[in-house]
């Protein structure tokens, strides 16, 4: 499967001499969408080659790697354990919409403590798991590691070429990593990351040894989740103009920051970019009520 490119046109991009165009990653599937399809793509493979019916991740209240992999284990018939951030949630998880689809698509959850949810990659964390719920495929929280960035890899196809440009937004930094190791020496790939801090750097260098890329700090609106007033009526305004539609953690802080670069003669004339559209649409429905008891704009849908 592959994501259509979709050219954008906007007057900024007209008057600026910079093309730019979304590859559609969110559409090419309607549950596992984006880079976690390409995460997910691998790890199942793997999963089924050892023989175990059962994989174990990590996630918080709206993560869309556990939305994703419970469907995941749905369609390959394997049971899927959700290790879930907050114990609080185990009460009124729900009127969660994220949570409640991965239950309705067969995942079992297991809410711990923000403390223990800290010793995630602990030996003795998940030995204790699986006394609990037997062997298991252990897939960490995001879902990147090597089969992960492998299937990431498949992101960009020859028809992309053409592009000196590519960005992404970067959560864990498997995507990123993976759409480095594709990239051609020619281009230059540019993350923006959706959470504060430097960490991104060294743990994107453990996937690839490339050096064309780099890290763009300054659209993450104040960290993972954190959203403003600013960032919603942008949102809302590119789905007006384009149809397409994006999310507030991710792909709505990437193509804000592409076009306030733009805005900024950040690139040359001439510049050919693509914005790779990694999903995550199923975690507005969430954010929307999280904006509705702020008393801020909703993301129209």
């Amino acid at each position: 499967m592959q994501g259509i490119n979709q050219k954008v046109d906007l007057s900024i991009l007209i008057e600026k001499q910079v093309a730019l165009s979304v590859k559609r990653e969110d559409l090419i599937h309607p549950f596992i969408s984006g880079n976690k399809y390409r995460k997910l793509k691998y790890n199942i493979l793997e999963a089924k080659q050892k023989g175990l019916d059962t994989i174990l991740t990590f996630g918080g209240a709206y993560s869309n790697h556990i939305a994703a992999t419970a469907y995941a284990g749905k369609l390959n018939g394997i049971r899927t354990i959700g290790v879930i951030r907050g114990e609080e949630l185990s009460r009124n998880w729900m009127h969660n919409p994220t949570l409640a689809q991965a239950h309705e698509h067969g995942m079992n959850f297991k809410f711990v403590s923000r403390t223990a949810y800290r010793e995630r990659a602990d030996r003795s964390f998940l030995e204790v798991l699986e006394r609990e719920f037997g062997q298991y495929y252990l897939i960490p929280e995001g879902g990147t590691n090597l089969l992960a960035v492998k299937g990431c890899e498949e992101i960009l196809t020859p028809e992309d070429k053409g592009f000196n440009v590519i960005c992404s937004s970067v959560g864990t930094g498997g995507t990123l990593a993976g759409i480095i190791n594709s990239s051609l020496n020619y281009q230059r790939i540019i993350g923006f990351p959706s959470l504060k801090g430097d960490f991104l750097k060294k743990d994107i260098c453990n996937f690839t040894a490339k050096e064309n890329w780099e890290i763009n700090s300054d659209y993450h609106f104040g960290g993972y989740a954190k959203v403003s007033e600013e960032l919603i009526t942008f949102i809302n305004y590119f789905k007006e103009k384009t149809n397409v539609p994006t999310d507030p953690v991710y792909t709505g802080k990437l193509l804000f920051g592409i076009l306030d670069l733009v805005k900024n003669d950040y690139f040359k004339p001439g510049t050919k970019i693509l914005a790779i559209h990694s999903g995550g649409l199923q975690g507005i429905t969430g954010m929307n009520l999280v904006l509705k008891k702020k008393n801020l704009p909703l993301i129209k849908v």
